[in-house]
């Protein structure tokens, strides 16, 4: 299967499935960043498709039929989103149903969006964790596919928060990747 991972950031989550030896066939950025980087150290095609805006402006739908024509372009089985910062339209679901995952810093359905792990503080909950799921549509709304808890330090702050989250993603990500690669008859399977 042909794996391709979407990335915004650093690549951290990249860097371990590619230090894994998951088959990344593509990563695709939604931005210049570091990720892509990371990517090319690996030896792993890139591209760059490139938001044209972050405001009230942005034309979601055309960016996401434009994302989704790269990935046709490449022939794409399975995506992984890795710290995606662009939510995506319809276009893209409906080409790879059933065939996109993503991880989120947060026990889902607990605190979905970006400020998981901000919302998760200030919630005061004892324990929180990270979720990989299929994605769909409705931002952090698929079948969950993995949860692992971590607990929440009496001193924590965000940044030390996510950071042990992150530990944490990076492992639980690869390894259910790994699990649907060696058994690819459960890829598209969410209902």
């Amino acid at each position: 299967m042909r794996l391709a991972v979407l990335v915004s950031g650093t690549g951290t989550i990249l860097d371990a499935m590619a230090d894994a030896g998951l088959p990344v066939s593509f990563v695709v950025a939604d931005r210049p960043c570091r990720a892509i980087e990371v990517a090319e150290g690996h030896g792993i095609p890139t591209s760059v498709v490139e938001r044209d805006s972050f405001g009230d402006d942005f034309d979601r739908t055309a960016y996401t039929e434009k994302l989704t024509a790269e990935l046709e372009a490449v022939d794409i089985d399975l995506i992984a989103m890795a710290g995606f910062g662009t939510i995506l339209e319809q276009p893209i679901y409906e080409r790879f149903a059933g065939r996109i995952l993503n991880t989120h810093p947060s026990l889902l359905p607990a605190f979905p969006g970006w400020r998981a792990v901000d919302e998760a503080l200030a919630h005061g909950v004892q324990v929180t964790g990270c979720t990989v799921h299929y994605a769909e549509l409705e931002v952090d709304s698929g079948p969950i596919l993995a949860q692992e808890t971590v607990p929440v330090l009496s001193d924590d702050d965000v940044a030390s928060l996510h950071e042990r989250i992150k530990a944490v993603e990076r492992r639980l990500y690869v390894d259910t990747i790994r699990r649907l690669l060696e058994a690819p008859q459960v890829v598209g399977a969410t209902e």
